[in-house]
């Protein structure tokens, strides 16, 4: 009887073992996706509303600046050198250098491998990139406008580490858990800015990522858990430099449990313009704050004609000794 359990013992570690090696030899894939053909412009309104997208909406200096005493110094203008660590189960990931500097910025990428990384999360050396930034459905004039500004910038030299995955990573990598994802259609050539629901969506959904915070997700492997702008997405403990965790509030239009319920629209825009309450949260308040009147009240009215979900989140921070729910 010992030595079957021996040996059902042996059998269940040479099965691990072999798993374990099957992961570290396979783990570190390239992907294909293709290369789009834009183009980045000299034009100066090109550049303009690139600039307007990076440090605004798109909130891309939230990550990409240097730090600062020891949090991003994500003010309107500020070099995108990069430097913000996120250590999260699946691997270390510090924000990449963004200025033309040719050996640790983007100097050497062409434009379609930049557009490509912004469509299908796949980086110039065909590596996948952490979904971070959901930028996939950018209208083509948008990619071309980042671009076009992130190539307009004074080089700075900033040599930062790549991504350091760790165990958890490796095996979702390998098993196809952890994927490049591209658009969810054809994505516009255009759109129309205005304060309308439709333009409020594109920015809500496609620029600022409302979505992908105010969303439950997995953060193993970036899937949705929940409702769209439901809330309930957890930064625990470990996510801000103070200990403090955070769990994002319902947006939606429910009048029991929605935290925009009885906002106005000169509230919310007042709001988006009033900074942080939370010297941790991990909402980019200093971005949106440069966001103009149109698109704060497109993004209202969007949200207004969400539907309704029930999702009462009762509290959404949390110091360090205190403990998150479930």
């Amino acid at each position: 009887m010992l030595k079957l359990i021996l040996k059902i013992v042996a059998g269940i570690g040479v099965v691990i073992l072999a798993f374990v090696i099957f992961i570290l030899i396979k783990w570190d894939k390239t992907f294909e996706a293709p290369l789009p053909d834009l183009k980045a412009s000299t034009d100066s309104a090109v550049i303009a509303r690139g600039k307007y997208l990076v440090y605004g909406p798109a909130h891309c200096a939230s990550c990409h600046a240097p730090m600062k005493d020891g949090s991003p110094n994500s003010t309107f203008g500020v070099p995108l050198s990069g430097g913000l660590k996120f250590d999260i189960d699946p691997a270390t990931f510090v924000a990449p250098n963004l200025t033309p500097d040719a050996e640790t910025g983007i100097g050497n990428f062409s434009d379609a491998q930049l557009a490509r990384s912004l469509r299908y999360m796949v980086k110039h050396d065909g590596k996948m990139m952490f979904p971070f930034m959901p930028f996939q459905n950018l209208s083509d004039e948008d990619v071309v406008a980042v671009i076009s500004f992130l190539r307009s910038q004074p080089a700075i030299k900033s040599a930062l580490p790549g991504p350091e995955y760790k165990f958890l990573g490796k095996a979702l990598l390998t098993l196809g858990a952890l994927k490049p994802t591209g658009p969810t259609g054809t994505p516009p050539a255009s759109v129309v800015i205005d304060t309308t629901v439709e333009y409020g969506g594109y920015v809500a959904n496609s620029i600022a990522n409302c979505v992908g915070c105010h969303t439950a997700r997995d953060l193993k492997t970036g899937e949705f858990t929940g409702k769209p702008f439901a809330g309930g997405m957890v930064f625990d403990h470990g996510m801000s430099l103070d200990g403090f965790a955070y769990i994002t509030p319902n947006l939606t239009p429910d009048p029991e449990t929605g935290v925009m319920t009885n906002w106005t629209e000169a509230a919310f825009v007042n709001r988006m313009r009033g900074g942080r309450v939370y010297k941790t949260s991990h909402m980019p308040w200093e971005s949106y704050a440069v966001m103009n009147d149109l698109e704060l009240k497109a993004v209202y009215r969007y949200i207004k004609s969400l539907a309704p979900v029930k999702n009462k989140i009762e509290k959404v921070a949390f110091a360090p000794e205190e403990k998150l729910p479930g």
